[in-house]
């Protein structure tokens, strides 16, 4: 039977029309998946009996199946999905005092194969469907004690987003649609590692998120070893594309940068990432590295990334530290790997 998460309200419309049933049917059903988050026809009270019927005849509302929650002494929580066998994927809720932010995936595995993410280690399989894309939002948001809180969704997990351009980009406008998840593009954040066609599409669409850019770098050699696809689509290339990225006024790109001792931590790199940022409307995330078992990589030291920071600071841009969340359960920026344990376990 088809599932009818990932599904939007046109097609829900058409699904009805073919059943013989009024338009404004997919409108109940419709507020009933993305904002009631129901998963059963028999909690849809305000569905006649005959409809419903027709309805567990022909559809499901599932879910991504949840196969364990593993909860960080933070509050953060790693929820791991198994969608079949072998097929893991992961998504995190890290609770905030004025917010809570659910982090997703897009693909099983990542083809990227970044040298400091864990992910990067682990085989592609295939994209994530439009649905289990939302339905990822869908599941945490079920499982959420502070309705009352805004939320943020940021696709940053497992996967490139920009490799699979067209199932995110569903997704996408299924959370910002106002009838249904209602999620303002200003709260949604995509993060890409530099493919640079899907940036000038992006620009394009109807509905543009937040850009993030996975940057970590400053010179070619050093991306080319760290982000192998700099080799297609190298830093000038892709900061030209973030240069013609249409921007509304108080929006600006992300640039993330992985701190790694040794790597691209030195005075001369921060210079060089003032320098290179010259002109644009951003902001800078500094993530020291998160180790984990895979990598044998380390962050650098407190010193050295408060000095990288006061660099860009003393430059005039804005540069923030950002503080690893969830590394007790390997939820943190990086460690998501389907593992089935926590760290340590």
């Amino acid at each position: 039977m088809r599932n009818l998460i990932g599904v939007d309200l046109e097609e829900i419309k058409d699904i009805m029309s073919a059943l013989g049933e009024p338009g404004y049917r997919a409108r109940q059903i419709f507020s009933g998946i993305y904002v009631r988050l129901l998963r059963s026809w028999d909690s849809f009270t305000d569905l006649g009996k005959p409809l419903r019927k027709k309805l567990k005849e022909r559809f499901v509302i599932g879910h991504p199946p949840v196969q364990r929650v593993f909860v960080s002494k933070d509050g953060t929580r790693r929820y791991l999905f198994e969608l079949s066998a072998g097929q893991r994927i992961e998504a995190v809720f890290i609770p905030e005092e004025k917010r809570d932010t659910v982090c997703i995936s897009t693909q099983v595995g990542c083809a990227v194969g970044c040298l400091f993410c864990a992910t990067g280690r682990l085989r592609m399989q295939r994209n994530l469907t439009p649905g289990e894309i939302v339905g990822q939002v869908l599941a945490l948001e079920a499982d959420r004690e502070t309705e009352a809180k805004r939320l943020n969704i940021v696709i940053m997990g497992m996967g490139e987003p920009l490799n699979n351009y067209e199932n995110v980009m569903q997704a996408v406008r299924l959370m910002a649609d106002e009838r249904g998840m209602s999620v303002h593009p200003r709260r949604i954040t995509l993060s890409t590692a530099g493919v640079v066609p899907g940036i000038l599409a992006l620009a394009k669409e109807p509905v543009v998120p937040n850009l993030a850019i996975s940057l970590n770098a400053t010179t070619d050699p050093v991306r080319d070893r760290l982000i192998p696809i700099n080799k297609k689509w190298n830093i000038a290339a892709l900061l030209e594309a973030c240069r013609s990225f249409p921007l509304e006024s108080r929006r600006s790109i992300t640039f993330e940068y992985v701190l790694i001792d040794g790597v691209n931590d030195s005075v001369i790199d921060a210079h060089r990432l003032a320098k290179l940022l010259k002109g644009m409307k951003k902001k800078v995330n500094l993530i020291p590295l998160n180790a984990a078992d895979s990598i044998s990589l380390k962050p650098p030291s407190p010193e050295r990334i408060l000095e990288f920071q006061k660099i860009l600071i003393d430059r005039h841009i804005t540069a923030n530290i950002r503080r690893s969340r969830g590394t007790d359960i390997a939820a943190a920026c990086g460690m998501l790997a389907g593992s089935v344990t926590s760290v340590g376990q």
